[in-house]
Formats: C-alpha cells, structure tokens, sequence
C-alpha cells in the first residue's frame, strides 16, 4: 500500500512536471511584422532652439497659488502662439481653468477623436543640487539642461514640433478623426484645469477613441531575464493615500520618562506596518506585462511567468525581496515620510505623529486600507487620519484598434524595443479622463535610462537631444495615424 502512494505521488509529480514544460515552451512572443522606421525630415535646430526657449520660462507650481508667477504662464502660452502658427492657425484654442490649454484641430470625421497630453507646469527647485541653471536651458554635450525637460515640456514640444511639421508640408494636413491637445499648468499640484478640460469635453458629448499622456517609457533592465528595451503603456494607475497617524499624552519632562510613552507605541506601529506589508494582488495591467514582458525571458523566468497558477507564491516572495518597482507592481506600498514629536530634548511630546504615503492596487481602497493598517497596529489609541486620497483608476482596453495604432507608432519609432502594458505607480492628469473614455495610454514618447528617470523631479534634468527628436518622430507617426 504504501509503495502505491509513492508511485501514484511520483507520477503525479511526473504530470506536473510535464504540464509546466509544456507550457513554458509554447510560451514565446508571438511572431510580430518588423518595424517600419521610416524616415521623417524635421528641423532639428528649430526642435532644439523651442526646447530650449520653453525651459526658461519658470512655470513652477506650488500648492500655495500666492507663490505662482502666472505672468509666466502667460509668457510661455504666448511662446507656444509665435512658435508654432501654423497649428494656432488651423486648430480652435479654448483656454480653460487657470492655465489649461485645449487646442482642438477639425478632422474628416468627429467619431473617433483622439487626445495627446502634456503638462507645462514644473516642480520647484533645489538651486544649491544643480550643476547647471535650472531655467537657461544649457545645451552642452549633445543634452539640453533644465527642468521640465523630461517632465513634461519635452512631450510638449515633440506633440507641437510633430503637428507644425504635418501641417508645414506641401498640401497641408488634416487627420483622419478631430485631434485635441489638452495642457495643463496645474499637474504636479493636482490642479483642477485637467478636471475641467474633461468636463468641457463631457458637456459637449465628446468621447475620445484614444488619449496619450506621460507615463511608462523605452527603459531597459526593468524586467527579469529580459535583455531587450521595453517600450511600457501604463493602462491604469495605483491609487494614492496619504494618511496621519498620532498618538496624545501629557506630555511631560524627559527627566522622568513613561514606560510606554507615545514615540515608542508609534515606533512599534511602524515596525507593526513594515512586519506586515500588504498583500499581493495580480491586477491586469500587471497580468499583460507578465505574459507580454515574460515571453522573451530566460528559460527559467518564462517558466514562473507560464505557469503563474503555480509559482505565484514564488513571484510573491521574490517581488517582495527584490522591493522597488517590481515589489510596488504587486501590492500596495506604505512609505513612511513624515514624523513629528517634542520641540525640545528635554520634553516629553503631548502629541507625537508620523505620516505614510501609500500607493494603492486593485481592489484597495482607501477605507480598506486605513482598515488594513488598524488591523496591523493593534492600537486604538493612535488615531489613523486619511488625508487626502484617490482610488485606483480603471484599466483601459488593450484589445481595440487604438491600441494597435498606439503600438505600431512605438514600434516603428523603436523597432528593438518590446512593447507592453504596464500598471504606473505615480498619479497624472489623465486619470480625469477616465471618465469619458476607456482607452487611455500613459507613456512617456522617450527612451530613458536609470539615471535619467532618476532625474525626473531631482536635480540636473536633462535630456539628450537625439531622445527629443525620437519623441518628435513618435508624434508624427502616431498623428498621422489617427
């Protein structure tokens, strides 16, 4: 008897075995047409000269609008007029909300308009980290210095630089479905020009059958195993929440400390919530990366990836070991941000607090998850605030033909690079247009290293003038497309 369940076990280990390198065999990209990198005449001195004139205006938002130079803002819309007529000629500007900008240019047919994105507010400045002026838009060594370069007067310029050179050509242009440029000044405030660009669009019945904003990148050495550039869509974004946690007491002279005082019941409750980390969830824009990213890994990884149904605990341990994005892909994120306590030394605190930003997945919410983290501190004594917050967004569709003429204007503009969904971790404007549409796209038109993603928001911002023209040559593609 007992030999019969060996046998029966080692053959069902048998059967497993076989089903998973079954499919991890047949698990291989699908075969694609090659890229078309067709190419495209544009004026490369003119594309840098605009670059650089768009960076030194100082259109830096605060959260505090009395700190706001809106003359500015002014100055770089009136920019955008002289450098590019031809577009302010043919297309309707409508301008809305504070600084929100919504160019509408007529195509053949209204029944599929389409959306490209941007915004031309920056983050401040932290002048002593700079090598460089921040707003002198520098050219030196092939790159030009300044911030927003990246993020995201970039993507601004190469969407203007794209339409003025179609509607420069001999014949004009005019696209196939209407095209809105829709910039705000106002997104790294979480500023309410988007909110009201998509109202105004709502109002008046239109859909759109495609929005483009920042987002994923051409990167490379973001997924394991895999050698090539990714090209990555985000087709949703986390959630945000930020939330408070603080604790009271009499506070009191530190000559005389408490056994339990409110620091030390606050430090166990950020071991507490680092002990336990959410749980992880395989929403879909993940599942897609996975199957897209994980055909072209190694035998090994295309093994996990294949057969998800088995070694999910496996990804689990691993994303959660290796941390940072793959980690933040999988599960909703706590970062710990904020503390706060005595003024003095010598004083006991009468109210102690620290704060957490968290960047929420699936099917979290904000009341699950201040009830998550209740659940982990087991304190009802620290009163858990929820500050501000936003639930994740929905997920677009990635089975239409928008999809499809997204994907063949990243392929055609980087052939090697393996295109493929992706869930984004930070919060844009484009969420806003969630409302009216289900097919919108957050990617960044540039190839982009690690170093260079590190400087979106950081110091010496810069961008090599070959990945500005890549991103003209995106847009013109994806226009003409549409």
């Amino acid at each position: 008897m007992g030999m019969t369940i060996v046998w029966i076990l080692l053959a069902a280990l048998a059967v497993l075995a076989a089903v998973v390198i079954f499919r991890t065999v047949k698990f291989v990209p699908p075969v694609e047409e090659p890229g078309v990198e067709d190419p495209i005449d544009l004026d490369h001195d003119k594309i840098v000269q605009d670059m650089v004139d768009m960076i030194r205006y100082k259109t830096v938002s605060y959260y505090e609008e009395e700190k706001m130079d809106m003359e500015e803002f002014r100055k770089f819309q009136k920019l955008l007029a002289e450098r590019f007529p031809l577009v302010h000629q043919a297309a309707e500007l409508h301008h809305i909300g504070r600084s929100g900008l919504l160019y509408k240019l007529p195509g053949h047919s209204s029944e599929k308009p389409s959306v490209c994105m941007a915004h031309y507010d920056v983050v401040p400045i932290e002048e002593d980290g700079w090598v460089k002026p921040a707003f002198e838009g520098i050219v030196e060594d092939g790159h030009i210095w300044g911030r927003g370069t990246l993020d995201t007067k970039g993507t601004l310029c190469g969407i203007f630089e794209a339409l003025e050179s179609l509607l420069g050509r001999e014949g004009g242009f005019t696209p196939e479905n209407d095209l809105y440029l829709s910039f705000s000044g106002g997104e790294e405030v979480d500023g309410e020009d988007c909110p009201m660009i998509v109202e105004w669009l709502r109002e008046r019945g239109i859909v759109p059958a495609l929005v483009v904003d920042e987002g994923g990148a051409v990167v490379d050495g973001v997924f394991p195993g895999v050698d090539k550039s990714c090209a990555v869509v985000g087709i949703g974004e986390k959630g945000m929440l930020n939330v408070n946690f603080t604790l009271e007491s009499g506070g009191g002279h530190a000559s005389t400390p408490p056994k339990n005082g409110v620091v030390k019941q606050l430090a166990d409750a950020i071991i507490a919530i680092e002990k336990h980390p959410f749980p992880t969830q395989m929403t879909r824009p993940v599942e897609e990366m996975f199957d897209a990213l994980g055909r072209h890994s190694t035998f090994l990884y295309r093994m996990i990836f294949a057969n998800l149904w088995l070694f999910g605990p496996v990804l689990s341990a691993y994303c959660s070991m290796a941390g940072g994005e793959l980690n933040a892909l999988m599960r909703t994120t706590v970062a710990l941000t904020r503390m706060d306590g005595s003024k003095a030394y010598n004083v006991l605190p009468p109210k102690a607090s620290f704060g957490a930003n968290l960047r929420l997945l699936g099917t979290d919410t904000t009341d699950s998850a201040v009830e998550y983290l209740r659940s982990v501190i087991r304190n009802d004594n620290i009163k858990i605030e929820a500050v501000n917050a936003m639930n994740p967004s929905p997920y677009s569709d990635t089975t239409c033909e928008e999809w499809l003429k997204l994907k063949d204007a990243i392929h055609n503009t980087w052939p090697d690079a393996i295109v493929a969904p992706y869930l984004m971790m930070a919060c844009s404007d484009s969420r806003s247009y969630n409302a009216i549409s289900d097919r919108v796209y957050r990617f960044s038109a540039m190839y982009l290293t690690a170093e260079e993603r590190a400087m979106i928001h950081g110091n010496n911002e810069r961008i090599p003038i070959p990945t500005l023209i890549k991103t003209v040559e995106f847009y013109v593609r994806l226009i003409r497309g549409l």
